[in-house]
């Protein structure tokens, strides 16, 4: 960001952007928006840059749902170079993409609350966020909040929480690493396959990819439970004969 002259305070910029007090402070913590310039110790300064950068991270959460750690490589510029034509085809698909596909509208909970609600205690939330696989949107009045379509994975390590994946047992957060690095993979495939589709009209491609996501979460299904069963097959010696 190019400097310019430092002529907010914090309480211009929560009126400059409607975001708090907070949530401000929780950025810049976070990296996405720089420092003000200090003049004591409870008393900095910020310039139009930090406005104009707070405007941004807000809309790229609230219009593209881009979590905080994917907004800071765009912003760093370390995200996978997208031209701009295909850039503008993927935004004129997701327009074009049913609602159900797209997702609901997406509210923030407070993730603490969420977490204690569903059987997940502080330690296993710390770590989520950790390893980034629960990404905080903002801190609102103390508050943790997090996105209403991000929590699911909250609620499902809380089931199996319950199952019996105890700690005791030596079952951790960490043991979703390799899922999460997994999906990550087979994800960043399916993109650059798009790239084989980038003569199709929009709205065919729209159609196109609605219909092919159950088909691939299908597959994904079967290839594990296809790789469960091969392996309790190898247990019993008399399926080897």
């Amino acid at each position: 960001m190019t400097s310019s002259p430092t002529t907010y305070r914090m309480r211009d910029l929560c009126s400059l952007t409607g975001l708090s007090r907070q949530a401000i402070h929780f950025y810049i913590q976070q990296g996405l928006v720089p420092e003000g310039t200090k003049t004591g110790r409870n008393m900095a300064y910020y310039g139009p840059e930090h406005v104009e950068r707070l405007r941004l991270v807000r809309r790229l959460q609230e219009e593209r749902y881009l979590p905080l750690k994917q907004i800071r490589a765009l912003l760093d510029g370390d995200a996978a170079a997208v031209g701009d034509s295909q850039r503008e085809l993927l935004l004129e698909v997701r327009a074009r993409l049913s609602a159900a596909m797209r997702g609901a509208e997406v509210r923030v909970v407070d993730v603490d609350r969420h977490a204690a609600d569903h059987g997940v205690d502080p330690a296993d939330l710390a770590r989520m966020i950790e390893l980034g696989l629960i990404q905080l949107r903002s801190v609102d009045d103390g508050a943790r909040m997090v996105a209403s379509d991000g929590t699911w994975l909250i609620d499902l390590w809380g089931q199996l929480r319950k199952l019996g994946y105890s700690r005791d047992r030596g079952f951790s957060v960490d043991d979703l690493v390799p899922v999460h690095a997994a999906i990550g993979s087979l994800f960043d495939h399916e993109a650059s396959m798009l790239r084989r589709l980038a003569d199709v009209p929009p709205a065919r491609l729209a159609e196109m990819v609605e219909r092919a996501l159950p088909v691939m979460n299908a597959l994904v299904v079967q290839l594990h439970a296809a790789a469960v069963r091969g392996f309790l097959s190898r247990l019993d010696p008399a399926a080897r004969n």
